[in-house]
């Protein structure tokens, strides 16, 4: 039997997290239904208690940490995957305003589920690319925070998901070790986007490895030319 309940608490208590009773909760009916997804679907290679506390919820759970996300924004998630980093940001600060965007429906099929059981409101998925997404005047320009995780490269991340922030709002990018190196070739990228590098985190997950995380600030509109279409963005970044 997976004993996910104690290995949590003892995560949050080594990387200096506090959450209320609910949300703890909620956390743990995360990990029992993604198990129970992933013996149907492929949603994560991880499903070790540990592995799915710290390298899926704390490693989520580190952006409040270290970026500060004012009450009741509204935050899309791009490439969301099972819901990371999102749906867990969702958990711990339910006023967040969230939509989930992923290409594939059988993943967003699992976080309506999730959502469902865990009585979370003020969440939308939406099926699609990100870069056809962002061309939608409904997404385009219209969050304060965009949030990713382990989707691409930042030069290639940025170009697909800075046009989802209107001006005044941040884009974070969850990185691992290598956040630095990308942080430096996404220079002119984020600049061409309408973006400015404002603050960066690098801190270590203990034995999961270092991770940055890097926050952009979006100080103009992104040109209406971007975002390219993915064949381009991957070929020849900006």
């Amino acid at each position: 039997m997976r004993d996910f309940s104690d290995v949590f608490k003892k995560a949050l208590r080594e990387f200096d997290i506090a959450l209320d009773e609910v949300a703890f909760e909620r956390f743990c009916r995360y990990d029992e239904l993604l198990i129970e997804w992933n013996e149907k679907m492929n949603l994560t290679a991880l499903t070790e208690p540990r592995d799915v506390a710290v390298k899926h919820f704390i490693d989520s759970l580190m952006l409040l940490k270290y970026a500060d996300i004012p009450q009741g924004v509204s935050m899309i998630d791009v490439g969301t995957g099972a819901g990371f980093p999102g749906l867990a940001i969702k958990i711990a600060r339910p006023d967040i305003r969230l939509t989930l965007l992923d290409s594939l429906q059988k993943r967003l099929s699992f976080l309506d589920e999730v959502c469902e059981q865990l009585g979370l409101e003020d969440v939308v998925t939406v099926h699609g690319r990100a870069e056809e997404g962002a061309r939608e005047i409904l997404f385009r320009e219209n969050y304060e925070v965009a949030v990713a995780r382990a989707v691409a490269s930042l030069k290639v991340l940025a170009e697909y998901c800075l046009p989802y922030v209107g001006v005044g709002g941040r884009f974070i990018a969850m990185k691992g070790k290598s956040a630095e190196e990308e942080l430096e070739e996404a220079k002119n990228a984020i600049g061409e986007l309408g973006g400015r590098v404002g603050e960066k985190h690098l801190f270590s997950l203990g034995d999961a490895g270092e991770r940055g995380i890097i926050v952009i600030d979006k100080v103009a509109p992104t040109p209406e030319k971007y975002p390219r279409k993915s064949k381009q963005i991957k070929k020849k970044p900006l």
